[in-house]
């Protein structure tokens, strides 16, 4: 069984950063499997909004990025550490949200992580 823990999140004035970071733990072979061939993505859901797939990284390190996010935020993994990554730069208020990292493709059931708070506020 594969979890995914994401940490990083907490509280940020307009124009900072933050780096948040999804870790996944199991199985070895389930570990190896997923970040091999599953799609990792990070969302994120406001108060009151539809969640929204933020970015997502395929097994290729082909990347997609919402509109909203593009040039201020990167996803990246390390596929040896089994990390995912989401710098994220130049944050305004509409970024506040609860971050969610997950996995879906050929070799898992859809994998979600608990979340973590990420607050935009002066």
């Amino acid at each position: 069984q594969v979890q995914l823990v994401e940490s990083g999140g907490g509280l940020v004035q307009p124009g900072g950063s933050l780096r948040l970071s999804c870790t996944a733990s199991g199985s070895v072979l389930g570990l190896t499997r997923i970040f091999g061939a599953n799609t990792m993505n990070w969302y994120r859901q406001a108060p009151g909004k539809e969640r929204e797939r933020v970015a997502s990284i395929i097994r290729s390190g082909a990347t997609y990025y919402a509109d909203s996010v593009k040039g201020r935020f990167t996803i990246s993994k390390d596929n040896t550490n089994k990390v995912v990554y989401l710098q994220m730069s130049n944050l305004k208020p509409e970024d506040t949200a609860v971050y969610v990292c997950s996995t879906n493709g050929p070799v898992s059931n859809d994998i979600w992580g608990q979340g973590t708070q990420v607050t935009v506020s002066s």
